[in-house]
């Protein structure tokens, strides 16, 4: 039998105990992303926050977040995020005092996502930017990014067509995975040297792969 001093009362709001809760681990953390999530939760229920994120979700940003600090260093002028979504990944590069980041550029396609990533991103009001656009009418060469992320590869029908888009020798992180049984997932690869291969890249400074429960989740670091 469970006991607890405060018996749950069975009519109250889910969104209501989950905004406590995030907003108490932000004031216990003192992080402006968890602040954001609390924010999320209070003022998007439609949101899917707690897809975005899940333990994969972040485990396969902290590899990216981390990887990238090692391989290739701490400042950035400007990060451009493709498939944004919420924002999660941009505004962990801002929150992490290792980064120097000047602006994060999200771009994601659906509408809907753009307002909640500026939420979720509401303590870097001059840094982050949600975008609405699509991938392939961004002009890159105007947007002037020295990091370009993608870790949705595996939706990318010809990876190399949308990679020549990008200036050359501009710095990029790319991730995809062997989820082939996902029917979104137009375009995974089976190795990361198969990844390699597609990319196609003319430097690349780190490639490799993280297992999770379901799938392999490659990435490749270098230059355009």
């Amino acid at each position: 039998m469970k006991h607890t001093s405060h018996q749950p009362s069975q009519s109250s709001d889910w969104y209501e105990h989950a905004f406590d809760l995030a907003r108490g681990i932000a004031a216990y953390t003192q992080s402006p992303l968890l602040e954001g999530v609390a924010k999320v939760i209070a003022q998007h229920p439609e949101a899917h926050i707690a897809n975005a994120f899940n333990h994969k979700q972040i485990a396969c940003k902290v590899w990216a977040r981390d990887t990238l600090l090692n391989v290739a260093g701490s400042s950035y002028a400007k990060v451009a995020i493709l498939g944004g979504w919420y924002g999660i990944l941009g505004a962990m590069l801002l929150e992490d005092a290792r980064f120097n980041v000047a602006a994060v550029d999200s771009f994601d396609i659906d509408p809907d996502v753009e307002t909640v990533a500026q939420t979720l991103n509401f303590a870097f009001p001059e840094k982050f930017r949600a975008v609405t656009a699509d991938m392939y009418a961004i002009d890159y060469t105007a947007l002037g990014a020295d990091l370009i992320i993608n870790t949705s590869c595996e939706h990318i029908a010809d990876l190399r067509a949308w990679l020549d888009r990008i200036p050359a020798g501009t710095r990029v992180l790319l991730q995809s995975n062997d989820y082939f049984s996902e029917p979104t997932h137009i375009n995974c690869v089976a190795s990361v040297e198969d990844f390699k291969k597609q990319a196609a890249l003319s430097t690349v400074e780190f490639a490799g792969a993280l297992p999770t429960k379901k799938y392999t989740r490659f990435m490749v670091i270098g230059k355009v």
